[in-house]
């Protein structure tokens, strides 16, 4: 399976909600760091 931006929207999505169901608290961190990395994504330095 060839991972790209198609495919890891939505596999993150879905770890970042199974994490935020068993560790509510960390839900900033979570956020945060998701949106930075679709950011990195988004622009392409990970190509």
């Amino acid at each position: 399976m060839n991972l790209s931006f198609t495919n890891l929207s939505p596999l993150a999505s879905l770890v970042f909600g199974i994490l935020i169901l068993i560790f509510p608290k960390f839900l900033n961190y979570l956020i945060a760091g998701y949106l930075i990395l679709v950011g990195i994504i988004g622009l392409g330095i990970f190509r």
